[in-house]
């Protein structure tokens, strides 16, 4: 889980910000499993939340270069992955917990991904957008 979560993303990121230049973003996705724990799932919510504490500390590190880091964290995210999961009366019950009355789709995500690549949010850095239907009301 660390290998395929935590050190991935950062041999990753760490070649990427090699090669960008100035107005380089990096986006990377966590979890809201990084901000309220994951009983059962301890080691993919640390995985998760030692991804939030690298974006915060690389988007010091690189602003002076004109880059900005920051993450998304979705909640529930109706993929092939959590398809298995979330049958029945099981994602029922998921969704009568999202304020927003439902799991989101790989768009709801990639939405503001997109805000945090381009130019929009040229000053915003270190910080983790939570989407996840406000299921998860940190900031």
């Amino acid at each position: 889980m660390m290998e395929a979560n935590l050190t991935s993303a950062y041999l990753t990121t760490r070649a990427a910000i090699q090669r960008m230049g100035a107005g380089g973003r990096v986006v990377i996705i966590t979890s809201t499993a990084a901000q309220r724990g994951e009983a059962g799932h301890s080691h993919y919510a640390a995985s998760k939340g030692a991804l939030q504490s690298f974006v915060k500390s690389l988007a010091v590190e690189v602003a002076p270069v004109g880059m900005t880091v920051n993450a998304v964290a979705p909640g529930w995210v109706d993929t092939d992955m959590s398809a298995g999961t979330l049958m029945g009366s099981y994602r029922e019950q998921v969704c009568s917990e999202i304020p927003v009355g439902r799991i989101a789709s790989a768009e709801d995500v990639a939405g503001p991904v997109v805000f945090l690549a381009s130019d929009l949010a040229r000053h915003v850095t270190g910080e983790v957008l939570n989407v996840n239907g406000g299921s998860v009301l940190c900031g």
